[in-house]
């Protein structure tokens, strides 16, 4: 058998005394997509900085690549012209074109006296995406281009940089804010790259893209290795439980309440750009799930709902009151909070501690004139204790929060204000398997105490494990409506695909 591409023995890292990683072995293939595995905190993160050069390894790591030792204990020695990451975060200068941001990554081209040659750079542009299959405009921002266009620009530049022999790429949560149908066109970019011979380590949240994308498997828990497999040998409940050190026991559907219950937030006959006549009702304590394919509306109902965007027809109902349009954002008024999609753009406040992060949308509480210290900590440490927030301190930068806490620390500031509904998108985004649980039983457990969730995800397992009925937007209308054991992966994606013409 050929030699590994890659090998660890006994990779440890600690930091100020903590272990990180602790004496953890891995091997990777040629031309293998190999899955990265673990809930936050588990390592992963620390492991790829490693391969990145970011961070050395502690004595006595020993690191082979292609067959050569490989000095990770001192990174700035070691050159990785054939490793590339692809962070969940690309860090592509949206502001700038493709053309733009290629030659920063790979240098401008210049002719005679030293002007740049822009007509080179676009054609090198054009032939990195062509690969791909991607044709954009490559002098027009990457801001215009969508989610997916610029996940692949990522990946197409990380491989362009590529030089002769073998190659790995690691991609780090590539999917993570996809709906799925751009997600599979991800996942077709990996199965061409790995069909071209070129390993890719990928990690992800999503169990079902590993059994869809990897050979094979390595999971960690608490810095060190539990198992490298096959895929074949595993099922996601047996990859759930390696990955939480525990059994998984099958989800309870949550049933919602009674019919009779009172209704907290209803939506008649809303137009917009995308929507047509599009009436939606809430009652106290349901989990409703809006569920849709890009441009069916589904995004058009949040942003009214927060003020964003007017209505051309229509009204929402608030309990008893018509929401007010005209008075700015609702989310600033405290009567439907948002937890957004993007948790590091739009959720927390990354120049912030964690107790800042989760009372300042509701900071009038604790004085307008003067600031009521003992009120404010008060109230962190009671949402904290409901929420089983990890954090080292009030005080410590939210950054140095795992994913599933950040997302618990913007649950906790939209809760704080007390409202009877609330609105989600992306609730597990980035979120481990463990998290991911813990989650659902809490917003399940608000539900059962009067809370309205109103939740829209581009993962479908997150909208069948959690709410008691799903409504399908199709074209701007209301579509099927799923309940109960109807609520599955395969009745949902075929009604999403389904044409409103066709119902």
């Amino acid at each position: 058998m050929q030699d590994p591409l890659l090998r660890f023995r006994g990779l440890t890292k600690t930091f100020d005394g903590v272990t990180a990683l602790d004496g953890v072995d891995l091997d990777l293939r040629h031309g293998e997509v190999h899955a990265l595995l673990g809930q936050n905190g588990s390592g992963k993160s620390t492991l790829i900085k490693v391969l990145a050069g970011v961070h050395g390894a502690d004595e006595p790591t020993r690191a082979w690549y292609d067959g050569c030792p490989m000095d990770v204990s001192h990174p700035s020695r070691t050159n990785r012209p054939n490793l590339h990451v692809v962070h969940q975060d690309p860090g592509l200068v949206l502001e700038l074109s493709t053309v733009d941001n290629l030659a920063l990554v790979s240098g401008f081209l210049t002719k005679a006296g030293g002007r740049v040659d822009w007509k080179a750079l676009r054609l090198r542009a054009r032939e990195v995406l062509e690969r791909f299959d991607l044709y954009l405009d490559v002098d027009k921002p990457l801001a215009e281009a969508s989610p997916i266009e610029r996940a692949v620009v990522a990946i197409a530049f990380a491989v362009s940089g590529f030089g002769d022999g073998a190659s790995l790429l690691v991609l780090d949560e590539p999917t993570a804010v996809l709906p799925h149908h751009e997600a599979e066109r991800l996942l077709h970019v990996v199965r061409r790259l790995r069909d071209e011979g070129i390993t890719v380590l990928y990690v992800s949240h999503r169990l079902d893209e590993v059994f869809a994308i990897a050979d094979r498997l390595t999971v960690l828990r608490d810095g060190c290795l539990v198992a490298t497999k096959n895929v074949t040998e595993l099922t996601t409940r047996t990859l759930a439980e390696l990955m939480t050190g525990s059994k998984v026991s099958e989800s309870v559907r949550y049933t919602g309440p009674p019919l009779e219950t009172p209704v907290v937030l209803s939506l008649e006959g809303l137009r917009t750009t995308r929507l047509h006549d599009f009436g939606l009702e809430l009652r106290r304590g349901e989990i409703v799930g809006l569920a849709g394919l890009p441009g069916s509306g589904v995004q058009d109902v949040f942003d009214v709902l927060t003020g964003r965007m007017r209505p051309r027809g229509g009204r929402v109902r608030h309990g008893d009151q018509n929401a007010p349009w005209k008075t700015g954002p609702a989310i600033a008024r405290r009567v439907l909070p948002i937890v957004p999609s993007d948790r590091l753009r739009l959720g927390v406040l990354d120049g912030f501690d964690v107790r800042e992060n989760m009372t300042i949308a509701d900071i009038d509480k604790f004085g307008r004139t003067r600031l009521d210290r003992a009120g404010e900590h008060a109230a962190y440490w009671d949402w904290t204790e409901k929420l089983e927030i990890k954090a080292p301190a009030p005080d410590a930068a939210v950054s140095t929060l795992s994913g599933g806490n950040q997302q618990k620390v913007v649950i906790g500031r939209c809760l704080m204000a007390g409202p009877d509904v609330l609105l989600m998108a992306e609730p597990t985004a980035g979120v481990d398997v463990g998290t991911r649980q813990a989650i659902f039983d809490l917003l399940r457990g608000l539900c059962e105490q009067g809370l309205t969730i109103l939740v829209t995800s581009t993962d479908s397992t997150d909208l069948v494990a959690l709410c008691n009925r799903v409504v399908v937007v199709t074209s701007g209308y209301v579509g099927r409506v799923l309940a109960g054991d109807a609520i599955d992966e395969t009745n949902l994606l075929a009604s999403m695909e389904e044409n409103f013409d066709d119902n």
